[in-house]
């Protein structure tokens, strides 16, 4: 503060202002004034400079006989002061100071920055856990209450600015913290389930709930704003002999669980193994049994192939030989031919052919069928090549087989596979032509047969179409 001369009536001007560092109330007294020592303390001239910084308000209180009256200068100012800015004093000084000066007024300065920080600290009380609810271990609680004052006027109503010390402000704000951390503390292990010794992990859930409590306490009761609470330490007196008991009982239940966690994870293990393996060969042998399957039914087909070829040649054999016996049915005594019994021989060759040609297209029909859908299975299995469809098929492909020599086109439909050693009955009975379309693992269309040069010696062997002319009669 310094000195700007004299003013009206006498006396000295003033720079009131305030210069500490660390505030919440500061009262304003002139130079070499202390607190109560002369009534000099609370005159002030006109005149005297007033500076208030950005972040604080200075007040001026006028004490009357029907309650105190208040003039507010709210930061940043810096000028003199007058009845322009303390409009309160305007009416005060017509009244009792007859316009002159000093007036009576005491000036605080209050800090609205916005984080002011105390730190608290709760002394060992005694928490209780559920698995031992007679057995109380100690615990200390500290950390740090951060809060600003948003609403000066309502701080002025609750607290009494004569006199106002940081240190009794900070005990009262400590008590109401006790209150309420002791309070969330002591219920935290029954709600949450938390070992008392493993409180710590709850710092976050602490901290929260006791300012969810004391920010409604600190507003109506202190007029202050709690802006944040953070707790920083939960100590637990390692000392207590309960605190050892319980240590030991919760550190062998985490022991024992550890332990079946790891045995039951090792049996899932091995289950899971187990039945990996059971699986595995599960799945090898339905591929083995499929590819038996598909063998066999390979096989088959081949031999139902050729017991079919032997049992049309057996027929037509057969058939030829009741034609050439049936100039014999009916015979008379003298040996001549008798027309009546040529033509029976004759009918009932044409209905045993017919029945036996009806029987054999029926089973021929069936191998085919039969032939198809082996080969079809086949040759899913092997991936092997398959023939074009024959002319006259429609479009119709049968799947080859493995070892595979010939397909022939009988009627438009595909026959075969046929070994090399089958061919030779397919042209006895006539199946087998020059004419006929067949196909070979290599070919890419059907062709005839004819211009095979392997079957070529198969037509050269070729046996007479019918029997030799018969010699005239004598």
């Amino acid at each position: 503060m310094g000195l700007f001369g004299r003013g009206k009536g006498g006396g000295l001007m003033n720079v009131i202002r305030c210069d500490e560092q660390e505030y919440i109330v500061w009262k304003w007294r002139p130079r070499n004034q202390e607190a109560n020592t002369t009534s000099r303390e609370n005159a002030i001239r006109f005149g005297s400079t007033l500076r208030v910084k950005d972040g604080e308000v200075a007040v001026f209180l006028y004490n009357q006989k029907n309650g105190p009256l208040q003039d507010f200068v709210l930061g940043p100012f810096d000028g003199t002061i007058s009845t322009a800015n303390l409009p309160v004093l305007t009416n005060l000084i017509g009244t009792l100071w007859g316009g002159d000066s000093p007036f009576q007024a005491e000036i605080y300065f209050i800090n609205l920055q916005l984080n002011n920080q105390m730190r608290f600290g709760v002394p060992y009380f005694d928490v209780f856990d559920p698995r031992l609810p007679d057995q109380a271990v100690p615990i200390a609680v500290r950390g740090t209450l951060t809060f600003n004052i948003t609403d000066y006027q309502n701080f002025i109503k609750l607290n009494r600015l004569m006199n106002f010390e940081h240190e009794d402000f900070k005990r009262q704000i400590n008590a109401a913290i006790s209150k309420h951390i002791r309070q969330v503390v002591t219920n935290i292990p029954m709600e949450t389930g938390t070992p008392v010794i493993q409180l710590e992990r709850q710092i976050e859930t602490v901290s929260s709930r006791v300012a969810e409590k004391l920010g409604t306490r600190l507003k109506d009761d202190f007029g202050v704003n709690l802006r944040a609470l953070d707790i920083s330490e939960l100590e637990i007196d390692k000392t207590s002999p309960f605190y050892q008991e319980l240590y030991r009982l919760t550190a062998g239940i985490t022991a024992e669980t550890l332990i079946a966690q790891r045995d039951v994870n090792i049996k899932n293990m091995k289950d899971t193994q187990e039945l990996n393996r059971l699986n595995m060969e599960e799945t090898l042998r339905i591929q083995r049994e499929e590819a038996q399957r598909a063998q066999r039914l390979q096989t088959e087909t081949q031999f139902f192939a050729a017991h079919a070829l032997d049992q049309q040649a057996a027929v037509l054999k057969a058939g030829a030989e009741s034609l050439g016996q049936m100039g014999q049915m009916g015979g008379g005594g003298d040996g001549g031919m008798n027309a009546a019994g040529l033509m029976t021989g004759m009918m009932m060759g044409g209905a045993m052919g017919g029945q036996m040609a009806g029987m054999m297209n029926n089973m021929g029909q069936y191998m085919q069928q039969g032939m198809q859908n082996s080969q079809a299975q086949t040759n899913q299995q092997y991936g092997q090549q398959a023939p074009p469809p024959p002319p006259g098929a429609g479009g119709a492909t049968p799947p080859p087989l493995p070892n595979v020599q010939y397909f022939v086109s009988i009627g438009g439909q595909q026959a075969g596979p046929f070994a090399a050693a089958q061919l030779p009955l397919l042209v006895q009975n006539g199946t087998l032509t020059p004419q006929t379309y067949v196909w070979k693992q290599g070919m890419a269309q059907w062709d005839l047969a004819s211009n095979q040069p392997e079957l070529a010696p198969l037509f050269l062997q070729q046996p007479p179409a019918g029997p030799p002319t018969p010699p005239p009669m004598p």
